[in-house]
């Protein structure tokens, strides 16, 4: 039996629409014998590379395409000649979704240039009020093939039993596509005329055939296995915000995954109904697998997953007429000197090892990048502190984008880069919260919106979620949703069956499991699919000026407040990648965390600077020495509720037991986060006194101490941050926890 590939295929991540993950259809693929498989998401490409990376693990060659609205089905149309027509409002409150725009399938053709059209489309359809909807003078695209489907408008006319309407409405596709057209070919055995009839199907392959353009066959995928159609008319019942059809009820569903052998039986059904030969639906498989070989993009070398290679422009952060590496290396020298380093042959030694580390990856532009950004922060007068693994670099201190002394803290640079190992350092800088927004403006407009944007962060079905949403379809009553939606705590919706059966707060919630019907096993099976899609708090992309060839950039949803009271400005563009994907795709995430703490300090002294008038820089050590025992003794109160980063139930129990050196900038340390808590020998327990782990067997005794399940869970992390402080020499690097 000869294989197929599937033209036409969605994943959860066309919202509210697809019933499966990605994964899980790679995996059914490769089960199947699949050689390819394709991917045509509605609107987005968001699942694109956990979808090529699936396809790597399972040797399955993965094809890249989108599902787009094109209203207007000829082109004095969609130029809007014919009056908009006024959503219409349900008489009972609600919304009216409006999805009677005609739809085509793109698929990437010629590597590169494909994925690029495909960004493109989907960019410009994003630009629509409303639902995303691509005009037709944003049609016209290279490296493209195209299906005309039931969805299209050349399907409905066959629908309506106008071929006549139909051809008419074909002409203008063929005079953009040519040879890159093809007319979809879908039988899903229901009855009547529309679409997934078979009287449909034969119809469109009748059509392709006294036309000559080729046809395809495919099973227009929602969902990976059989009997998950019910899954997928509840995803309809949320998009579309009405309740599934009592009448019809929950089918099985046929958009699964079909196996070869069942789509060569349709193809049999559809020729044989269209009056043709047996060899015709031989011809349509064959034409169908022609069409998906053409389909070629690789994601490693035209996606550039895993290349880190697309860093902003040298003339852009300074490097004009230099190689970055030596702009680089010049200075983090002016920054020795600077800061007083020079005369200490340790820190040069430092400096060059770094330097080296940096020019093997070749990472230089992307450090002199952060230092931009960062040198803009503070050029607006907002603080600006580096986090994490960064602050144990010393370039990073001598550019100025981190505030610690890695050197004389002992602090380790292998954990933010390592020769041994290729990946993007990360570099977190924290800002004032309330100006958060004023920095994306500013780094939008420093290196221009063709080079910026803000990561995406999927919403996903957790239980409560599902609860509503599948209540709402199974016309449940309003207020018995709301009620065992809040008795859940917030878990995967996966897990609800079992939170009912262990947790004893549910038990009255479970005792009515079986007058709820199938309403479990739907929310169950919702668990982890996207419903949704938001700005991330923090990630900002920065690349060069290929960034729109490489992701599809969409507006935040609404418009983000900016300037004076009542003054809005432009939505922040924003990539349909999530944090995970970006990486993946080797474009410079920085992370830029809006922290109260900093707005706090900021306020503070704006306020001291109001009523003294006097000017204080908190980070100039002359105005505000390290070693202010008032401060570590407040620490290690433990009253530190509100202090950011020392307030968590293991840190607290952390500092109960511990003191600090009089030598050491605790202000300084604690930027490193709870994880990276950047060296911790800050912290040493009282002489004389047991690890406060007691499970080490270090100390006066070395007994184990009894505790609780509480107790040790909370210290889990603590044991080891003592543990190596406690056994630890100063002067000795230490891993952090």
């Amino acid at each position: 039996m000869p294989g197929f590939t599937h033209l036409r295929t969605v994943s959860g991540y066309s919202l509210r629409y697809g019933a499966s993950h990605p994964e899980r259809l790679v995996e059914r693929a490769a089960d199947l014998g699949m050689d390819a498989l394709a991917l045509t998401d509605r609107d987005t490409l968001a699942g694109a590379v956990r979808f090529a990376k699936a396809c790597a693990a399972a040797g399955v060659r993965p094809l890249f395409g989108t599902d787009l609205a094109v209203p207007g089905h000829l082109p004095e149309q969609a130029e809007g000649g014919a009056p908009a027509r006024r959503p219409r409002t349900p008489v009972r409150g609600g919304a009216f979704v409006d999805e009677s725009a005609p739809r085509a399938t793109f698929l990437a053709r010629d590597g590169a240039a494909g994925w690029a059209e495909l960004c493109r489309l989907i960019t410009a359809a994003h630009t629509a009020t409303g639902q995303p909807a691509l005009s037709w003078s944003a049609l016209p695209a290279d490296g493209l093939t195209v299906l005309l489907g039931p969805a299209s408008e050349v399907g409905r006319a066959l629908a309506a039993g106008r071929p006549d309407r139909a051809v008419h409405l074909l002409a203008p596709w063929r005079e953009l596509y040519g040879d890159a057209l093809r007319l979809e070919v879908v039988h899903h055995g229901r009855p009547g005329t529309g679409p997934g009839s078979l009287r449909l199907a034969a119809r469109t392959l009748g059509l392709a055939a006294e036309q000559g353009v080729p046809a395809v066959l495919t099973n227009a995928v929602r969902y990976a296995d059989a009997g998950l159609g019910p899954v997928a008319d509840v995803l309809d019942a949320a998009r579309r915000l009405v309740p599934v059809d009592p009448r019809r009820g929950l089918d099985s569903g046929e958009r699964w995954l079909k196996d070869p052998a069942a789509m060569a039986r349709a193809a049999e059904q559809v020729a044989e109904a269209a009056g043709f030969r047996r060899d015709t639906a031989h011809r349509l498989l064959a034409t169908t697998e022609e069409t998906a070989a053409a389909c070629l993009v690789d994601p490693g070398e035209e996606l550039g997953i895993k290349t880190y290679s697309y860093f902003p422009e040298p003339h852009l952060v300074g490097a004009a007429d230099r190689a970055p590496q030596r702009v680089l290396a010049s200075r983090a020298a002016a920054g020795m000197v600077l800061r007083g380093y020079d005369g200490d042959r340790a820190y040069w030694e430092r400096m060059h090892r770094e330097l080296d580390v940096i020019a093997a990856h070749g990472f230089a532009a992307y450090f002199l990048t952060v230092a931009r950004v960062v040198d803009d922060i503070r050029e607006m007068g907002i603080r600006v502190a580096a986090r994490g693994s960064s602050a144990g670099s010393l370039v990073n201190h001598l550019l100025g984008i981190a505030h610690a002394d890695p050197v004389a803290h002992g602090l380790l640079m292998e954990r933010f880069l390592s020769a041994r190992r290729y990946a993007l350092p990360d570099i977190d800088i924290d800002v004032e919260s309330a100006r958060r927004l004023d920095v994306y403006r500013a780094i939008i407009g420093r290196f221009g919106s063709e080079r910026v944007a803000a990561v995406a962060m999927p919403e996903t079905y957790r239980v409560r979620h599902a609860v509503r949403d599948v209540g709402a379809a199974l016309s449940m009553d309003p207020a018995e949703i709301d009620r065992i939606a809040k008795s859940f705590p917030h878990i995967r919706a996966r897990d609800a069956r079992t939170a009912m059966a262990e947790l004893p707060e549910l038990r009255e919630i479970a005792a009515e499991q079986g007058r709820h019907g199938r309403l479990w096993e739907l929310v169950e099976a919702l668990d982890g699919l996207p419903r949704g899609i938001a700005m991330h708090p923090c990630g900002v992309l920065l690349s060069n000026i290929t960034l729109l060839r490489r992701t599809p950039v969409v507006p935040t949803s609404g418009e983000v407040p900016q300037g004076l009271k009542g003054q809005g400005g432009a939505p922040i563009p924003m990539s349909q990648f999530d944090k995970e994907d970006v990486e993946d795709l080797g474009l410079l995430k920085l992370d830029v965390l809006g922290v109260r703490m900093q707005s706090a300090m900021a306020h503070a002294v704006a306020e001291i600077g109001r009523t003294t008038g006097r000017k204080l820089d908190l980070d100039d050590p002359r105005q505000v020495p390290e070693g202010d025992l008032p401060t570590y003794r407040l620490i290690r109160s433990t009253e530190t509720l509100g202090c950011f980063q020392i307030e968590s139930p293991g840190l607290l129990y952390c500092l109960s037991h511990c003191r600090f050196s009089a030598r050491t900038s605790a202000r300084r340390h604690m930027h490193g986060g709870a994880r990276g808590f950047l060296g911790c020998r800050v912290l040493r327990p009282e002489p004389g006194l047991p690890c406060p782990c007691g499970r080490c067997g270090s100390g006066t005794a070395g007994r184990r101490t009894r505790k609780s399940t509480r107790e040790r869970r909370a210290g889990r992390h603590t044991h080891h941050l003592v543990k190596a402080t406690r056994h630890g020499s100063v002067d000795q690097p230490l891993l952090p926890c």
